[in-house]
């Protein structure tokens, strides 16, 4: 299947799971908000230019501000981490690693631990700067720390099962 396809179809289901199934869970929802939308920014090609990586991550933060009637929240978010991407990728694999084309981010392709690493820090800085922009409009310090790693911990836990049910196509490490 075309790359371009792949990741429309992509874009479609997991936005689609965000919105309509994510947010409607009720005992997650009083403090424990977990995102997931952006795992798209972090599955893109090693290879695909900054240009593009910004321009995408721009416009699935602002499809999900549309839906959560939120201020640009998330696309500051996405655009944040789209930024910092390459950087991370350049950090944690050799340098032949990011020679591959289109391959994309996998605990096939980067191991386990550069992976783990790679979600887990970009997850950091995606909720950090998230929740730390709505904490700047009410809360207390406690909570913006409760809900930072609660929210964490959750959306690692799904992005990580997420990536055992989707079928990426990548070459061992």
């Amino acid at each position: 299947m075309n790359i371009v396809i792949r990741n429309i179809i992509r874009i479609i289901v997991v936005l689609f799971f965000q919105v309509f199934i994510v947010t409607r869970i009720p005992p997650l929802h009083q403090f424990i908000v977990p995102y997931f939308y952006f795992i798209l920014i972090l599955w893109l090609p090693f290879k695909i230019s900054r240009i593009y990586l910004l321009l995408l991550g721009f416009s699935i933060g602002a499809i999900v501000d549309w839906f959560f009637k939120t201020p640009g929240l998330h696309a500051a978010a996405c655009l944040l981490i789209s930024y910092l991407r390459p950087f991370m990728i350049n950090l944690l694999l050799p340098k032949e690693a990011t020679e591959w084309g289109n391959e994309e981010p996998t605990s096939k392709t980067m191991g386990s631990v550069s992976y783990g690493i790679y979600v887990l820090i970009l997850t950091l800085f995606h909720h950090f700067y998230l929740i730390l922009l709505e904490w700047l409009q009410f809360g207390s310090f406690l909570y913006f720390i409760g809900k930072l790693f609660s929210t964490l911990i959750v959306s690692c836990l799904l992005i990580f099962i997420a990536d055992l049910f989707f079928n990426r196509n990548s070459k061992l490490r």
